[in-house]
C-alpha cells in the first residue's frame, strides 16, 4: 500500500472513530454527568499519556551523554520523533481545553469523556505508528483530531437549533 493509501485509510477509519465517540456517548442511556465533573475526568487519560512522554524524552536524555545537556535531538532519530509526538500531543490537548468544555456543556460529559478516553489511545497509537512507519501516525492523528472537531460542530449544531 502506498504512503498516500494508508494514510487516507487512516483518515477513513478516524472519520468513523469520530462519528461513534461522539454518537454513542449521547445514545446510550448514561447518567447525565456535569461539565464540572466531567471535564477533569475527560482530560485525565489524556494528560497521563503526556506524562509517559515526557518520562520517555527525559529517559532518552539522561541516558545519552550527547543529549544530556539539552542539545537538540538528531533528525530522524527516536527522541527527535517523540518530541514530535509530545508537540502534537501538546497541540491537541490545547484545543481540546479550549473546544470540549463547550462541548460538555452542550452535549453532555458522557461525550467529553467519551472524547478523552478516545484521544489518550489515538494518542498512543499515533506515537507507536509514528515510529513504526510515519504514514502509520495517520490513523492516530486524525482519530484523536476529528473527534474534537466534530463534537465541537456536533455542538455548535445543537446549540444552535
Amino acid at each position: 500500500m502506498s504512503k498516500r493509501a494508508t494514510v487516507l485509510a487512516g483518515m477513513a477509519g478516524s472519520a468513523l472513530w469520530a462519528v461513534a465517540l461522539v454518537w454513542l456517548p449521547q445514545r446510550a442511556e448514561l447518567p447525565f454527568i456535569p461539565a464540572p465533573v466531567a471535564l477533569p475526568l475527560a482530560f485525565l487519560a489524556p494528560g497521563l499519556v503526556m506524562v509517559a512522554m515526557i518520562g520517555r524524552l527525559a529517559q532518552r536524555r539522561f541516558f545519552d551523554d550527547e543529549i544530556i545537556d539539552g542539545a537538540r535531538f538528531a533528525p530522524g532519530s527516536g527522541a527527535e520523533i517523540d518530541q514530535r509526538v509530545l508537540t502534537n500531543t501538546v497541540e491537541q490537548l490545547v484545543l481540546a481545553a479550549v473546544l470540549w468544555p463547550f462541548v460538555a456543556n452542550s452535549l453532555g460529559g458522557a461525550v467529553v469523556i467519551a472524547l478523552g478516553l478516545g484521544l489518550a489511545l489515538m494518542r498512543v497509537l499515533f506515537w507507536v505508528g509514528y515510529h513504526l512507519s510515519p504514514p502509520l501516525r495517520g490513523l492516530g492523528f486524525a482519530g484523536s483530531f476529528y473527534p474534537t472537531i466534530l463534537a465541537a460542530l456536533w455542538s455548535l449544531v445543537a446549540w444552535l437549533g
